[in-house]
């Protein structure tokens, strides 16, 4: 059984308005629960976390580091969810030094490797008026 629930239309006619995508990660989060929750077979809650702190760490990324969201997309089939977050930003994800020069602690700098080691796959597309669309599957089993 497959779940969708888009944000974002790569072909929209003229006419017809664009969803929102979500404003803050809590509305993207609540999204893939709810894509997970409405398919046939049950998940290990570990796995559903995982693919809540990836949704989490993409959103947030995209609000911080990527002049925001611009799209939205959670699709769940088999036994895979797969999250796609839209930005402003032609700029590729890079995972950061965490510590500064002095072998000190600075926050931030740990989503992207966090996102890199939960998905089983990941994808960073531009896209033709600009931004980028980065792609993620996280395993539900």
């Amino acid at each position: 059984m497959r779940e969708n629930h888009r944000t974002e239309s790569a072909v929209a006619p003229p006419e017809s308005r664009r969803p929102t995508p979500p404003l803050r990660p809590a509305d993207a989060r609540r999204a893939v629960r709810g894509a997970v929750a409405r398919r046939a077979a049950p998940c290990a809650a570990e796995a559903l976390d995982d693919a809540l702190i990836v949704t989490s760490e993409l959103t947030t990324n995209a609000i911080l580091h990527g002049g925001g969201i611009t799209g939205f997309d959670v699709d769940v089939d088999g036994c895979a969810v797969r999250v796609s977050v839209s930005d402003r930003s032609d700029e590729l994800p890079v995972a950061d030094k965490v510590l500064d020069g002095r072998d000190r602690g600075r926050p931030g700098g740990r989503g992207w490797p966090i996102v890199c080691r939960l998905a089983l796959d990941v994808e960073v597309t531009g896209l033709p008026r600009g931004g980028k669309r980065i792609t993620v599957v996280v395993p539900l089993t």
